[in-house]
């Protein structure tokens, strides 16, 4: 069953790259604050590279403006989560969030099976607005869309 509005985020182990790998509970990444985190189906993939991730890089600020802290979470290792936040030049503010074995993203319920594509587990692509760590906002894409997710649309609704 997937995470819902009204839920609590699900404390799992989750990892960054900070002078070398760092692990992350949720609980505490969510706790004290509004977060707006994205889930994308795999860094370095064409619409995660060409339109959802620079989405919130253009649109960062605004998001802080308003008080939301960013979070970018894929199914993929801290070191490929850094590569691409470097290829992408997206600021420190939006957490770059690695969950290497799809643990957390099997937590929230919005697992992808990429099987046939050579991808494995995968998250669904979809955002989540959640205010010390009770999600507010679910925004979950159809397959292959890409427009609840956006950081245009997202922002929209704060």
């Amino acid at each position: 069953m997937a995470i819902d509005i009204g839920n609590t985020i699900p404390n799992i182990s989750i990892n960054t790259l900070k002078d070398g790998i760092q692990a992350i509970e949720t609980s505490e990444f969510f706790a004290g604050k509004k977060v707006v985190m994205f889930a994308v189906p795999g860094a370095f993939t064409p619409t995660c590279t060409a339109k959802h991730l620079p989405g919130f890089i253009e649109h960062a600020e605004a998001f802080a403006a308003k008080g939301y802290a960013l979070a970018c979470l894929s199914v993929n290792d801290a070191f490929v989560m850094g590569a691409w936040a470097k290829s992408q030049s997206a600021p420190e503010s939006i957490a770059m969030l690695a969950d290497g074995n799809g643990a957390f993203t099997k937590a929230l319920g919005l697992e992808l099976d990429a099987t046939p594509f050579g991808m494995g587990l995968r998250a669904k692509r979809f955002a989540l607005i959640a205010d010390n760590g009770i999600v507010t906002h679910l925004f979950v894409e159809a397959p292959g869309e890409f427009a609840v997710s956006s950081a245009e649309y997202v922002l929209s609704q704060l």
